[in-house]
């Protein structure tokens, strides 16, 4: 079922529905993707970097305390202990070192609850690459720290104030920006979504994780897991942890954002489970399942935790949504926050509050049995970040 980069979709999904400006920029991109992704050197210097600068391997750790509550043998991959405290790094050192082969001068990038972007700054960096990031005023607003953080590495954050200001109108703006620069700037995509070749190139970056788990768990429990949880936005850390095991018996949950639960309007969504309730439509140059109102207009996207709030999905996991190889499913955001609170009294880990909708899929679900005997979760980014939400909503 694997599928590999050289097919713009995966099944109906994919493909690359954007303006004639742009495909130049995206021809170039897989050409030099396809060169350089088997290239000894150039993977001798992403190694180096993810080793000595991102702090690979994560750990793969044994939950005992949640396990007991909860009921089943659970593990976490601790992708909050990466540098910069997110997956994201995984992606933004590889496409920042393929700029670099690529002779570009600048990076552009979008960001959500701004651990993309603070891991591009991170990249942009130690690449010394100028940076500049597209971000909706709403995350700007929410996601405070991270934009101080970003500012520190010397990147500049470009709040968006058009649409609903948060992740979707950002990715609209860096689009627009790369329309009128692509000679010298590369686009760096944060998640598995966007026209090809972004789907396939960011999950082979982020595969780092699926693949360190298989030998961890092999050394841990002398068997994979009966079942892999991860929380699915856009769906860059679902991918990369479910893609090294997709030809292999293991069910893969990918846990989408069901919102507050309150009843809403036509004209907004109060969930992110693009998944769960989407349509087919396309979105930001990739045709994928959507959230949309009965004229396909695309409908705002909610969730409390900021990098869940998208109203599309990566056209991968809508194709393996499809035929059945993952299972999509969602937690609420009061779920979502008792599993974040669980994690911290119990395990002493804070996490994301991305993160903390797949914990809390698992603590539902344990129960019916349905997740097997021994769980890995992705524990996708720490919860620093999250913390004035999570205090907010405590008042």
């Amino acid at each position: 079922m694997k599928q590999e980069i050289r097919s713009t979709k995966f099944g109906r999904y994919g493909g690359q529905f954007v303006p004639e400006i742009l495909m130049p920029a995206l021809e170039e991109l897989t050409e030099q993707y396809e060169r350089y992704r088997d290239d000894p050197t150039f993977n001798k210097e992403l190694d180096y970097y993810l080793r000595d600068f991102a702090g690979r391997p994560s750990p793969l750790y044994y939950a005992r305390q949640l396990s007991r509550e909860y009921g089943v043998k659970v593990y976490l991959k601790r992708e909050d202990l990466v540098h910069g405290g997110a997956h994201k790094l995984n992606n933004t050192l590889g496409q920042a070192l393929l700029t670099r082969y690529m002779g570009k001068k600048r990076i552009i990038a979008e960001t959500g609850a701004g651990q993309h972007g603070t891991a591009c700054a991170m990249a942009g960096a130690a690449f010394g690459i100028k940076t500049e990031i597209y971000m909706g005023a709403k995350d700007t607003q929410r996601q405070r720290m991270n934009v101080y953080r970003m500012e520190l590495m010397g990147t500049k954050v470009i709040p968006v104030k058009s649409g609903s200001q948060t992740l979707k109108d950002a990715i609209n703006e860096a689009m627009r920006d790369w329309a009128t620069s692509v000679e010298t700037t590369h686009y760096m995509m944060g998640s598995v979504v966007g026209p090809h070749p972004y789907p396939a190139m960011v999950r082979d970056f982020q595969s780092v994780i699926g693949k360190e788990v298989r030998t961890q768990i092999m050394e841990k429990e002398g068997q994979l897991p009966d079942s892999i949880v991860a929380c699915t936005g856009g769906g860059s850390n679902a991918m990369g942890i479910f893609y090294p095991f997709i030809d292999d018996d293991v069910d893969l949950f990918a846990v989408e954002a069901g919102g507050s639960g309150m009843k809403t309007t036509e004209k907004e969504a109060l969930h992110s489970a693009s998944l769960c309730m989407g349509e087919e439509g396309v979105l930001h140059g990739m045709r994928t399942k959507v959230l949309q109102n009965k004229y396909g207009q695309i409908l705002e996207s909610s969730s409390i935790a900021a990098g869940l709030d998208y109203a599309g999905v990566g056209p991968e996991l809508a194709y393996l949504a499809d035929t059945g190889r993952i299972r999509p499913c969602s937690s609420m955001d009061s779920e979502a926050l008792e599993a974040f609170h669980d994690l911290c009294r119990l395990e002493g880990i804070i996490p994301a509050l991305e993160s903390s909708h797949a914990v809390a899929y698992v603590k539902k679900a344990a129960e019916s049995g349905e997740l097997g005997d021994i769980v890995v979760i992705n524990i996708s980014g720490r919860g620093d970040k999250d913390l004035e939400t999570v205090m907010g909503v405590r008042k």
